[in-house]
């Protein structure tokens, strides 16, 4: 395999293990849900500029969103699972 398909192969799985981790964090969070910040702080990856931390997990948030795992609700813009009713 050539360089190029191994770093690839790398980042695919680091994203999911993160999107994993993530995951996690709203299963166990609290009904009122989690602010990005507080996901990022949970898990060490709440990097960004000053004043702008969380990016990491808002990025990363933002992907299990897209899933239809999580979403963004009220007015504090905290995040939860999605809760699908059967």
């Amino acid at each position: 395999m050539n360089t190029i398909n191994e770093a690839f192969e790398t980042a695919q799985g680091a994203l999911a293990a993160l999107k994993a981790a993530v995951r996690t964090v709203l299963e166990n969070a609290p009904e009122e849900g989690l602010r990005n910040v507080d996901v990022g702080k949970s898990l060490g990856i709440y990097g960004g500029h000053v004043e702008h931390v969380g990016h990491i997990s808002r990025t990363v948030l933002a992907m299990l969103e897209s899933d239809g795992v999580a979403e963004q609700f009220g007015p504090e813009k905290r995040w939860r699972l999605v809760r699908y009713v059967l």
